[in-house]
């Protein structure tokens, strides 16, 4: 059985950001939603606090953890080491999404290396932490974060990464409300 923290301490912190790997899970209230669990890289977590953690949502083409963070605001971070000592960390709480248009967005991006394209920002205050052995995760050599994601939105104009969130991520697989998409259109006019 792990052990649980109540807070992320200096160590903790220190590990998190050796980390090149993380995983977000959500899912909706309706019990025919769907969970979801994504993959999350490019150095886009930050700790902002002891009970505090956030990361910049660098887009894709679904919605479902911001959609999820709107309906009930559950979510859970996971993190666990390829290589080193074996380790997962647990991060259980409520989270929500801060899009650019909101207030404190601007702040919070600060917190960030420069990213090729930020759609939310995902703040998440902590209620639980719990480690476990991480003896069954394999060891795998971290090479390089791709170089995907800032090709494409390079390739992109700041008006056709707006009409690709108003068509890819204005709602859920299950229909919830995504990205605040009139606000992202006013803001492009």
């Amino acid at each position: 059985m792990g052990k649980e923290y109540a807070a992320i301490d200096d160590s903790m912190r220190a590990w998190i950001k050796r980390q090149h790997l993380f995983f977000v899970a959500t899912a909706p209230r309706n019990d025919d939603g769907l969970i979801n669990c994504s993959p999350k890289g490019l150095d886009s977590l930050a700790v902002l606090g002891p009970t505090t953690l956030a990361y910049a949502d660098t887009g894709g083409s679904g919605i479902e953890t911001v959609a999820h963070l709107k309906e009930n605001g559950r979510i859970t971070v996971m993190l666990c080491a390829f290589d080193g000592p074996p380790k997962i960390f647990r991060f259980y709480g409520v989270g929500r999404a801060v899009e650019p248009h909101e207030q404190g967005f601007t702040d919070l991006v600060k917190h960030f290396p420069t990213m090729p394209t930020i759609r939310n920002i995902v703040v998440v205050d902590v209620q639980t932490i719990r480690d476990s052995c991480g003896y069954g995760v394999p060891r795998y050599d971290f090479i390089a974060d791709r170089d995907s994601l800032p090709n494409w939105a390079a390739s992109k104009t700041d008006e056709e990464l707006v009409a690709y969130r108003l068509e890819k991520n204005g709602s859920s697989l299950d229909g919830l409300p995504g990205l605040d998409v009139e606000a992202m259109a006013d803001k492009s006019s």
